[in-house]
């Protein structure tokens, strides 16, 4: 389950497609990040250049030149070092990094500043984004000012951001990529109930993050898409809580809120879960108001709604919800005009999701909210925070955090749930944590 070669040669191609009549791309490589001292954080790869190259090495860059006669694409990469290799392990080097990603080209990194200038000259436009890596910014200024100053120069090729061309492919995902998003969210959901499974009072947060990356690794994602959430109790209403270095509470609830990332592809889901295995009353109402909501959103993706229209169906049950559990007084249009629910869930439905979690893609066109399309992937999270000293609630319903995250693809066939496999209905959880119980009593 990867992506091809020829996949690669066709995002290149349609790249090429989408550039400005005589210019040159520019996609750069991330750089490796220091942890602490001589220690750095394990290697993640770019997502541009990774979608368009598929190589995994740092310290290169990709050039995408249109009307190029040895071929329109080319590589700069390291070379082969054996000394270093010894250390650090295999680099492809340039000859073999071409064949492996089917490149027209390529050279070793240290003969950039050779090579490249004169791929720049006699171009109208360099499609670049600047401010991302300082250090290659200042390399092509120098270049620019080198063919601005040349005898007989007709000036230099005009900066242009690459961004909005390059993430408006990534926006649409082929077969290939929804099949790594399906797996990803596949894994991702067999921690989440793994996590389930080992959820009871007295339990700390960091214990249930241990689960999901254990079932993570295990079924060969080795890393997180982000930084898991494990909030549970009061922490459960933080948008993005991750000291999770709490110990559980009976009668809370818990927020675990993880993916994992599968051969560059990310998955994002969250299920809120009671710590005892039941949930209370007031728990089951809201949790019940929320999995509405997100249904009432799921239903709104389709080809010709545009990308607001699910929040809408989420921010109208939520509304009435409330309003019918008491904690917002007034007339639903008026609550929903005036943004007063906005006190108890305050972000969107969801984000686009792909090779990032949050995903590359403008969420508006020309100043009107995006059209869905088959093709895109997005998650669809709605949720309610009733704050823990909101004294205008009844105290019953203070303190409960609830989110309700899964990963969806709109494709020819509808809108495919593709983190179906998190159980996420209060009777499915509850059996699942009850069984929990009964491992963990035959343990010990």
């Amino acid at each position: 389950m990867n992506i091809s070669k020829a996949e690669y040669a066709r995002r290149r191609q349609r790249l090429v497609d989408a550039l400005p009549e005589n210019s040159v791309a520019i996609v750069p490589a991330a750089r490796e990040q220091l942890r602490s001292r001589d220690t750095y954080f394990p290697f993640r790869q770019d997502s541009d250049f990774l979608y368009l190259t598929g190589f995994s090495e740092p310290e290169s860059l990709l050039v995408i030149a249109p009307g190029r006669a040895q071929g329109e694409s080319v590589l700069f990469c390291r070379e082969r070092d054996a000394d270093k290799e010894m250390w650090d392990g295999p680099r492809l080097g340039p000859e073999r990094a071409a064949e492996s990603c089917g490149l027209c080209d390529a050279f070793p990194i240290g003969d950039l500043d050779d090579i490249l200038p004169g791929l720049l000259e006699g171009r109208e436009f360099i499609c670049y984004t600047m401010g991302r890596y300082p250090q290659l910014d200042r390399r092509l200024q120098a270049y620019l000012q080198a063919i601005e100053g040349a005898p007989g120069s007709s000036g230099a090729p005009q900066m242009v951001s690459l961004d909005p061309l390059l993430h408006d492919l990534r926006l649409f995902k082929s077969a290939a990529e929804i099949r790594l998003m399906a797996r990803a969210s596949e894994i991702s959901a067999a921690g989440h109930r793994r996590a389930m499974q080992a959820c009871r009072p007295g339990v700390y947060e960091y214990q249930l993050e241990a689960e999901l990356l254990h079932t993570f690794a295990t079924e060969g994602a080795r890393e997180p898409a982000y930084p898991s959430i494990v909030g549970s109790g009061r922490n459960a209403l933080v948008m993005h809580y991750i000291a999770n270095n709490a110990q559980l509470k009976k009668g809370d609830l818990v927020l675990i809120d993880a993916g994992c990332e599968f051969r560059g592809y990310a998955a994002d889901i969250t299920r809120t879960i009671p710590v005892s295995g039941r949930f209370s009353g007031p728990q089951k109402a809201v949790y019940e108001i929320v999995l509405a909501s997100q249904q009432a959103a799921i239903e709104k993706i389709r080809p010709g709604h545009d990308w607001d229209q699910p929040h809408l169906a989420s921010v109208a049950v939520i509304v009435q919800g409330l309003k019918d559990l008491g904690l917002l007084q007034g007339n639903i249009d008026g609550l929903i005009e005036s943004g007063a629910y906005r006190q108890f869930y305050m972000h969107r439905v969801g984000h686009w999701l792909g090779m990032d979690v949050h995903d590359v893609g403008d969420y508006k066109v020309h100043g009107q909210w995006r059209q869905l399309e088959v093709g895109m992937a997005m998650t669809v999270e709605p949720g309610i925070y009733i704050g823990a000293d909101a004294v205008s609630v009844a105290e019953k319903f203070r303190g409960i955090g609830i989110r309700i995250e899964d990963d969806v693809a709109l494709t020819k066939e509808g809108c495919k749930i593709l983190s179906a496999d998190a159980p996420k209905s209060i009777a499915d959880i509850e059996q699942l944590m009850s069984a929990g119980d009964l491992v963990q009593e035959a343990l010990l």
